[in-house]
């Protein structure tokens, strides 16, 4: 089975973190990434910097940009990947044109190499590269797909089949790191997805705090959480593991 599958058949909530790989370097990355899995995460979100994240705010633009710098490629986010120690399942985020570039069928193949259990592309509707997909489902990978608060109800009970592991479904129409919009309306939202979708719904987009994610919590299956712990490199680089170590356990028991 694969480990996203083990992670959301269990009846907790799975926190889902996410950093930008090669901020502020590959190899200072590492430790970053360890920290989080140490403190309870339960996916690991290995964000593929990307010249023009279209999706993303200032915060994760910054680091993209600081990890391009840094000279961070593909095939080092890979390998630094595989030396993540943990049972913390990993998915690969990120933007079409450095899949397509690296090769889908070596990416797949690579992905089982270092323990990738999803792969998630931002700007590549499922239609759009069937090659991508077969190359995936052959090495049992999940395609993580995007579902918006403007996604209609057809086109979410068609994308169900074509994903796996978990929807991701995005709180708020805009890029990462808005202020959290929360309430009834999303949790009311988030069981309508499920239902449609026929997968478990991890929620983010602006959830920054433990009360955020407890909010969230309430209704989804997994709980999604990027910007604020991008911002804790951007503040402290390389000696950010204790910090994001601090904020990945106090996320964990909100939820």
């Amino acid at each position: 089975m694969n480990r996203l599958d083990e992670i959301f058949a269990s009846e907790a909530t799975a926190l889902v973190t996410y950093l930008c790989a090669g901020d502020p370097s590959v190899d200072e990355s590492l430790p970053l990434f360890q920290a989080l899995a140490d403190a309870g995460a339960d996916v690991l979100e290995i964000g593929v910097p990307f010249s023009d994240p279209g999706a993303d705010g200032p915060a994760i633009q910054r680091s993209a940009e600081r990890a391009l710098a840094a000279g961070a490629t593909l095939e080092k986010v890979l390998e630094m990947t595989g030396k993540i120690q943990g049972d913390s399942a990993k998915v690969l985020f990120g933007y079409l044109n450095p899949f397509l570039s690296y090769g889908y069928e070596r990416l797949a193949a690579r992905c089982v190499e270092v323990g990738i259990h999803g792969l998630l592309v931002v700007d590549c509707p499922p239609e759009e590269e069937p090659e991508l997909r077969a190359a995936l489902d052959a090495h049992n990978i999940h395609p993580i797909l995007l579902i918006a608060p403007t996604t209609p109800d057809d086109r979410i009970a068609a994308l169900g089949p074509s994903a796996g592991g978990f929807a991701y479904y995005v709180s708020m129409t805009g890029v990462t790191g808005a202020a959290f919009q929360g309430g009834q309306a999303l949790v009311d939202r988030i069981a309508r997805v499920r239902k449609l979708a026929g997968l478990p719904v991890a929620v983010g987009f602006g959830i920054a705090t433990p009360e955020d994610a407890a909010s969230v919590a309430s209704g989804a299956d997994g709980v999604v959480v990027g910007s604020a712990l991008v911002r804790i490199v951007e503040a402290n680089g390389a000696e950010a593991a204790a910090e994001l170590s601090k904020l990945t356990s106090a996320l964990k028991a909100a939820i």
